[in-house]
């Protein structure tokens, strides 16, 4: 009867990770051996998995990430320009923390995407926010919000993301207005939070793609000074994934 009391007031407490542990406890024989602080041990540190995961669950979900990707699945077996020791410096998230950009440039079905993504999972999983969003999606976005009057709700929740990543950059030309937002976004972030762009057109044509000669200086100012880089090449991995399945295929 006390153990069923506990349960009920760990629950009402909503300490799930430790109610969890508990009643595993209870039913393994082996734990009632164990000293009373080393039980005790045994339940807080599974509340704070809990409370871990959870939250990881939350980045997650808040993140939006295109793609499933960890960062250490990276084959580096590829000849695609990337690093073991220069991953391994992202993967620390330090630049982030320092309010860094990236910029990751590469031919179509290189592994852009799914390399943001990855460095998106691994932000994450250091406990920072993260949102995910082709630059089409966010024009879009910005413009129902001057529409909607909820442009101040998202340009603030556009601030405090700690990790903002922005794919497909450059894929069509940008109009006086979606200039303008792109500036608000880009500036408001400014030294404040980490920008990750993903992009098949080379950093040297970011200043065509925008097109005013004077935002768009302004613009890659703020993206590019100090900013990290990385240049994919080789061949599209989709391409190859696509020749290995049907070199396979049965039929």
């Amino acid at each position: 009867m006390l153990t069923h009391n506990t349960l009920n007031t760990l629950r009402h407490l909503k300490l799930t990770g430790m109610c969890d542990a508990l009643e595993q406890q209870r039913a393994q024989p082996a734990t009632h051996d164990l000293a009373f602080e080393e039980r005790l041990a045994l339940l807080v540190d599974r509340e704070v998995l809990h409370r871990e995961n959870r939250r990881l669950d939350r980045l997650l979900k808040a993140a939006r990430l295109r793609v499933q990707a960890c960062i250490e699945d990276i084959d580096y077996r590829h000849p695609r320009g990337l690093e073991r020791s220069r991953m391994a410096g992202l993967a620390s998230c330090d630049w982030i923390g320092q309010s860094l950009n990236l910029c990751i440039t590469g031919p179509t079905g290189c592994g852009k995407t799914w390399l943001a993504c990855a460095l998106g999972n691994q932000a994450c999983r250091q406990g920072l926010s993260v949102r995910y969003l082709r630059v089409p999606r966010l024009f879009e976005q910005v413009r129902i919000a001057h529409g909607d009057g909820s442009y101040a709700r998202l340009m603030t929740q556009l601030l405090k993301t700690d990790l903002l990543i922005l794919d497909d950059w450059g894929m069509q030309k940008v109009n006086a207005q979606q200039r303008q937002d792109l500036m608000e976004v880009i500036e408001d972030r400014h030294g404040r939070g980490s920008t990750l762009i993903a992009s098949q057109l080379p950093t040297e044509h970011w200043h065509d793609y925008i097109g005013s000669a004077t935002l768009a200086d302004a613009i890659l100012d703020r993206l590019l000074h100090g900013a990290h880089r990385l240049n994919l090449k080789g061949e599209s991995l989709r391409k190859a994934n696509a020749q290995n399945a049907v070199s396979i295929d049965p039929s």
